[in-house]
């Protein structure tokens, strides 16, 4: 009976511990979340909430509880040196350690480690720490993009066309940027389909789970301001509709390549989640970014369809093995779509701003799965905060029934909430095939 420790607060991580809970070994879980997560809280023997800084309390709680291992599931944590932490106590993480996790809270490193190794996959690209020569690198590009080099909860990056349209408003935001980070990475932008292929390592084997779609933008038909994330899906082929079977083997090879080389860079090997970002373009898979950690959404999409015990995945993970262990997949179709409070990415002064801190009533979702993320639950009820509220998933033979399952269930849901209805639907699908075509073609 493995005691685990799991870190984190939002849905992705109440899919982590359903997947934990769900092993035949019968594990005890632990969670450690900055606030009260209900659903996890739930599955767990005992709960601490508190500030992932206050690494003493939770070094104290895993050690008092027994934990065997740690699976950490947000990026700060990582940030803040929780698995080198949990290392010194004799405690091994599913996650890297501060200096490792630099795939994700640096852009600049991973860019240089990809140049320096000579991985296929970057744009063009080049970090600045000052103003200078920011200009004339802007010229030399027909189409940017700016990223502060560091943690931004996936909200920093700015996109010509999107965010901006001219090179004098991206010198601004770059200047802008340098006002609060240490550096800006300026790119190339790059014009294709993402996809989000989630890998899991122990340093040496890596291994691809299902290729999922996200989609940033707050409202329908990819508009509005970015979000962490509005709701994303994956297909029962282990494929997406727009993609060729070498697009998912690219993905893959690049980031095995990219372990090799953290491990050539810094002697550690990377035990944890190698997710990367990735675009099709005219020209081949090219790499958006990497994070150091599951998705969210897109854990969501991969970790109900695991048919192999997440606990032995774990173990591998740590120990080593992950080349004995065969991870496996059920072939079926997901749909996750946020509910969020009706204000979330709207300004603080709009009308609907009361919706973050409304309740809300939950009815019968049908066979969909509800992952909680931001929500309070008190003695009356579910009450949203000012983030996104809960993650609803349908898992189905086809894409079609699983945006069904999922779009029938967000119905039950009552209060002044939003979500995007067009997440998993056939037209935007096709929009999505539709493009990659006329790319191929061109």
């Amino acid at each position: 009976m493995p005691g685990v420790l799991l870190v984190g607060n939002g849905a992705r991580e109440h899919a982590i511990a359903e997947a934990i809970m769900r092993s035949s070994l019968n594990p005890k879980l632990f969670s450690c979340m900055k606030t009260n997560n209900p659903g996890i809280a739930a599955l767990s023997s005992k709960s601490l909430v508190g500030p992932y800084e206050d690494l003493a309390a939770i070094m104290a709680f895993a050690k008092e509880n027994g934990c065997e291992f740690a699976v950490i599931g947000p990026e700060d944590p990582l940030n803040l040196g929780i698995v080198d932490a949990l290392a010194a106590a004799g405690i091994p993480a599913v996650g890297p350690k501060k200096k490792l996790a630099r795939l994700e809270t640096s852009k600049s490193f991973t860019r240089d480690l990809v140049r320096k190794y000579n991985i296929p996959g970057n744009p063009r690209y080049e970090t600045f720490t000052s103003i200078d020569g920011i200009e004339a690198f802007l010229k030399e590009l027909p189409g940017v993009v700016v990223k502060p080099d560091g943690l931004t909860g996936g909200k920093g990056v700015k996109v010509q066309g999107d965010h901006f349209q001219t090179r004098q408003e991206a010198f601004e935001y770059c200047r802008e940027v340098l006002q609060e980070h240490s550096a800006v990475v300026i790119e190339e932008k790059l014009e294709g389909e993402e996809f989000s292929l989630q890998c899991i390592s122990d340093g040496r084997t890596v291994v691809a789970t299902p290729p999922v779609q996200d989609h940033k933008r707050r409202f329908v038909g990819d508009k509005g301001p970015n979000t962490g994330g509005m709701g994303s899906y994956s297909d029962r082929d282990h494929s997406l509709p727009f993609m060729r079977p070498e697009d998912v083997q690219a993905g893959l090879d690049i980031t095995r390549k990219v372990a090799e080389a953290i491990y050539r860079e810094t002697g550690d090997y990377y035990k944890g989640i190698m997710y990367g970002g990735f675009i099709i373009t005219r020209d081949g898979v090219r790499l958006v970014e990497y994070n150091a950690r599951f998705g969210d959404p897109e854990a969501m999409n991969i970790l109900p369809l695991l048919k192999t015990d997440f606990i032995e995945i774990c173990r591998a993970v740590v120990n080593g093995t992950l080349d004995r262990l065969p991870v496996e997949f059920e072939k079926k179709a997901t749909v996750c779509k946020y509910i969020v409070p009706k204000a979330y990415g709207l300004p603080k002064d709009h009308p609907d701003a009361k919706s973050t801190s409304a309740k809300i009533d939950v009815g019968d979702v049908g066979s969909a799965r509800l992952y909680y993320s931001s929500v309070d639950r008190k003695a009356d009820g579910l009450y949203m905060t000012t983030s996104r509220a809960i993650g609803v998933v349908g898992i189905a033979a086809s894409l079609d029934e699983a945006e069904k399952i999922a779009e029938n269930a967000i119905s039950a849901v009552k209060g002044p909430v939003d979500h995007r209805p067009d997440i998993g639907t056939k037209a935007l699908i096709q929009r999505r095939i539709d493009h990659m075509q006329r790319l191929r073609r061109g």
